[in-house]
């Protein structure tokens, strides 16, 4: 059985990384990479930035975003610029794009990464609070997909890849909102993580390598494809609260 490759817990670069991919399979590109400045978002940008590619980093907190970038920058040698936006405010993604268009001339591919989810019961789920993650994870996908496809893919072609959940597939308790969410960007298969025929966990790296495959010439015919990237969890995961109480504090560091 393979091993899982290193990867770290919090928003810090890799201490050492072996390419498995030749190093520069994404030469010259550039991504712009919703959700960028944390967690899963964080190491794509890390990975890509790795094999030759140049990246925007995107999300609502300036801050956390120069922090990563500058992370991200020193651990690579590749160029990483941050720019706060809100995935619900087309006006905000559209200066944003600009921006980035600005900077590079171009933009290659874009990950849709962002996303907002707590744990709740159905009973005790608000109308805003529905709306707010459907807002995110739904409507933000559409967004920023939208404006780059009206700035600059509609000419010169490019890759979105969206990073869902398998939450919408199968469903799960206490997360009614964002499994609807995800249901909407992804395709009808599944749900999350703890038992898996693997017998382990995954990590960030092991998404980012398969995003790195997605976004790279080696995708070049894949197209309208579902990559579900959990170990089989999907397949043998009960739905269990208490299961999922006990894993909520390590799913929010993931």
């Amino acid at each position: 059985m393979a091993q899982p490759p290193p990867d770290v817990d919090e928003d810090d670069c890799l201490p050492e990384y072996r390419h498995l991919f030749c190093p520069d399979l994404l030469r010259d590109k550039v991504a712009f990479i919703t959700g960028g400045g944390s967690g899963i978002g964080f190491r794509i940008a890390e990975i890509f930035m790795r094999h030759g590619c140049h990246t925007v980093i995107a999300s609502r907190s300036l801050p956390r975003l120069l922090m990563a970038a500058k992370k991200l920058s020193a651990a690579t040698g590749q160029r990483c610029l941050p720019l706060s936006l809100d995935v619900r405010a087309p006006p905000a993604i559209m200066t944003a794009v600009d921006q980035a268009l600005k900077e590079f001339d171009k933009i290659d591919i874009l990950i849709n990464c962002a996303a907002g989810n707590f744990l709740c019961p159905a009973s005790a789920l608000s109308f805003n609070a529905f709306k707010t993650v459907m807002d995110i994870d739904t409507l933000g996908t559409f967004n920023v997909s939208h404006v780059l496809y009206e700035k600059f893919f509609r000419d010169h072609g490019g890759v979105i890849v969206n990073i869902t959940a398998t939450l919408g597939i199968r469903g799960q308790v206490l997360q009614l909102h964002a499994g609807s969410a995800k249901a909407a960007v992804g395709d009808f298969k599944a749900s999350k993580v703890l038992a898996s025929p693997l017998q382990r966990l995954g990590n960030k790296t092991e998404i980012a390598h398969s995003v790195l495959y997605l976004a790279s010439p080696l995708a070049s015919y894949v197209t309208g494809a579902l990559l579900v990237v959990d170990g089989g969890t999907w397949l043998m995961q009960p739905n269990d609260i208490k299961l999922m109480a006990d894993f909520a504090s390590f799913s929010a560091k993931l």
